[in-house]
């Protein structure tokens, strides 16, 4: 089981790869890096600014987020929550950001450093320590089923 296991992330791995080598450059992929890695710095600080304006602009309309305790939010629970609430952080960086393509779609992982108004700094972490809060597995179709 585990050789199976270890052979299907191989290909996995390797198709997308071997793709991005026949189909185009891996330089073609240099604008849509800046972009996300903008867009992601963005909304790391707007955190601290409550801007609206970023979250209207890059979040999509059917966007739903993962909070640190596992609850779910939208687009519009993020943008109302921005103009109802004051930020509790004075700044929030992004200090990196890993971008992996998928043929049309990205992932984007990384890490922000953040102090908030009582003084406390730090990363996002849970207990003192990274821990997984949320994973997704997608099949892409042309419609939606609800949940």
């Amino acid at each position: 089981m585990p050789r199976f296991l270890m052979t299907v992330v191989l290909l996995l791995l390797y198709v997308p790869w071997a793709q991005g080598q026949t189909q185009m450059p891996s330089d073609d992929r240099a604008g849509d890096r800046a972009y996300i890695r903008q867009a992601e710095s963005d909304w790391a600080e707007s955190t601290a600014s409550n801007d609206v304006s970023v979250l209207e602009r890059i979040l999509a309309d059917d966007f739903v987020g993962v909070e640190i305790d596992g609850s779910h939010y939208s687009k519009a629970s993020a943008i109302k929550d921005y103009r109802t609430h004051p930020p509790e952080f004075t700044f929030n960086h992004l200090n990196q950001v890993e971008i992996r393509f998928y043929g049309d779609a990205a992932v984007a992982q990384g890490n922000e450093g953040w102090k908030k108004k009582d003084g406390t700094v730090g990363k996002f972490k849970r207990d003192g320590k990274w821990q997984v809060v949320a994973a997704e597995d997608l099949v892409p179709s042309a419609t939606h089923a609800t949940p």
